[in-house]
């Protein structure tokens, strides 16, 4: 099943091109448009499309019979983060299994080991900054890679700060909340700096989010 936020959003031409690749693999647009019941043109526009933004791969293939080399299109490694994947339920149940097998502290354990993993990972990137700013932006990108929304802000008065609109591992924070204090250390650690986060509500200035304020200077 096509990841339902992403359905409601595209178009759904490209929805049914997407889901029907899904569940017959490569397929010539000939044959895609067919099952559609969609004109030719039209099918290879939007296998086109897709193709150029990274959801599909292209391939030739020989006719059997006189004329050109027809095209067939498959989905690309891109488009397995359009169908929903093992998430925070998953997880959250995992970490409760490992409580019941091998102890009350055997969550936090794993979470640790978890945001130690994502620190040595993490650390040869960040050491291509050659300062405090690119660092933070380097820091954030990584974030956003492993699924935060985040920007990496700089003010003359108040320095360096990262804002996180979006953090996939809220819910585990919300059962397990020392690993708020585990991520903000990791994050220190990259940094080479003192770290403050700060929790900030939904009202009329904008939306909720946590911000990482980063020490400059030697102070915040």
């Amino acid at each position: 099943m096509f990841l339902p936020g992403f359905k409601d959003l595209a178009k759904s031409q490209w929805v049914a091109t997407l889901e029907e690749l899904k569940l017959s693999g490569e397929l010539p647009v000939s044959e895609l448009s067919r099952r559609l019941d969609m004109s030719y043109m039209a099918v290879k526009q939007y296998c086109e499309a897709l193709t150029d933004l990274g959801y599909l791969e292209r391939s030739r293939a020989p006719r059997s019979e006189v004329g050109r080399p027809e095209i067939f299109y498959r989905l690309a490694p891109k488009a397995a983060l359009l169908f929903p994947q093992a998430g925070v339920g998953f997880s959250l149940e995992l970490l409760e299994n490992l409580r019941s097998l091998f102890g009350e502290s055997a969550p936090e354990r794993l979470i640790f080991q978890f945001f130690q993993q994502r620190q040595e990972r993490w650390q040869a990137r960040l050491a291509k900054g050659k300062s405090l700013v690119e660092k933070a932006t380097l820091l954030a990108g990584l974030l956003e890679l492993d699924g935060c929304f985040c920007r990496c802000k700089y003010d003359p008065e108040k320095g360096v700060r990262i804002e996180v609109y979006h953090q996939p591992l809220l819910p585990v924070f919300a059962k397990y909340p020392r690993a708020i204090g585990m991520e903000t250390r990791m994050c220190e650690a990259l940094l080479g700096c003192r770290v403050i986060r700060r929790e900030i509500h939904a009202g009329r200035h904008g939306p909720a989010r946590v911000d990482f304020e980063v020490a400059t200077l030697g102070v915040l």
